[in-house]
């Protein structure tokens, strides 16, 4: 039951932060990992709608600990990416100055 609230937490957080940080107001990685992390809950939710587990949970703690690793998962590919286009992005300009 619980595992799309830990997404839901961290994309609301994160989405507040965005808000208030203005570094992150206008970065587009920063918007991407709010979209990551909305997706991530919108898809537990739809996903425990669907089978009827919306608000019931026989374990609590694994529920969480669900939540927690889907958010990590999150935060590791948004990583992946960010890094991939900077890594990108400085490619493009060595190749500029050759």
């Amino acid at each position: 039951m619980a595992c799309y609230i830990i997404p839901v937490i961290s994309a609301v957080m994160h989405y507040g932060l965005r808000k208030k940080i203005s570094s992150w107001k206008d970065d587009i990685s920063h918007k991407n990992l709010t979209l990551l992390l909305t997706g991530g809950a919108i898809f537990g939710f739809v996903d425990h709608l669907w089978n009827g587990q919306l608000f019931v949970s026989k374990n609590l703690g694994k529920d969480l600990l669900l939540g927690v690793t889907i958010t990590i998962t999150i935060f590791l590919v948004w990583g992946i990416i960010v890094f991939a286009e900077k890594a990108k992005q400085s490619q493009v300009v060595e190749e500029k100055n050759i």
